[in-house]
């Protein structure tokens, strides 16, 4: 399943990143928009990016919020946030990878959807977020040539129906001469010289 590869490609791109975020980058103050805590941190972005690859198992095996509980609750970072979300990311990479049916319904905390198209939400958010992340703590950073043509692919077509319900700010213009990643993240608003 296409979708299941472009999830792989973005949720590596994003480990890529966290794996480079020092102690010290955790206290950095974070874009507002990237949380719903006041005031965040990147700490609070990984805590949540944390508590979305711990949900991805479960949602694959179609549970609901409900049915969950209280399971993600609390800290999941503790005293080693990047290791910590690194065994989470584990369990989401090996969930992945098992044979999925594009068409199973799961069920998300803002409705349901074919399993395959809530793949292409986390990855499209993955993917920029490690794009931005990666600005934040000031390393260098590309998506990479496959991830680009994939997330094109995906998003592109339907960019402005996206952009309608908020997931992308206004397209950013960038360099005549660009290559199709910048063009990528023009188009998503992303870009920044």
């Amino acid at each position: 399943m296409k979708q299941a590869e472009l999830f792989l490609q973005a949720d590596a791109a994003l480990r890529s990143v966290v794996d480079r975020i020092t102690p010290q980058q955790l206290g950095l103050a974070a874009p507002a928009e990237w949380s719903q805590k006041p005031n965040p941190t990147l700490r609070d972005v990984l805590a949540s990016h944390a508590r979305d690859e711990a949900w991805v198992p479960d949602v694959l095996a179609g549970r609901t919020i409900e049915d969950a509980g209280t399971t993600y609750d609390g800290d999941l970072l503790g005293d080693d946030p990047v290791a910590s979300y690194d065994r989470l990311n584990d369990r989401a990479t090996a969930a992945i990878t098992a044979d999925l049916d594009p068409e199973k319904v799961v069920h998300l905390s803002y409705g349901d959807f074919p399993l395959a198209e809530y793949l292409q939400h986390v990855s499209v958010y993955r993917a920029f977020q490690a794009w931005s992340i990666a600005r934040l703590i000031e390393v260098p950073f590309r998506l990479g040539d496959t991830l680009v043509d994939n997330l094109w692919e995906e998003i592109v077509p339907q960019i402005d129906g996206w952009r309608e319900m908020g997931v992308f700010p206004p397209e950013v213009a960038v360099p005549a001469d660009a290559g199709r990643e910048t063009q990528l993240l023009g188009k998503a608003g992303y870009w920044q010289e």
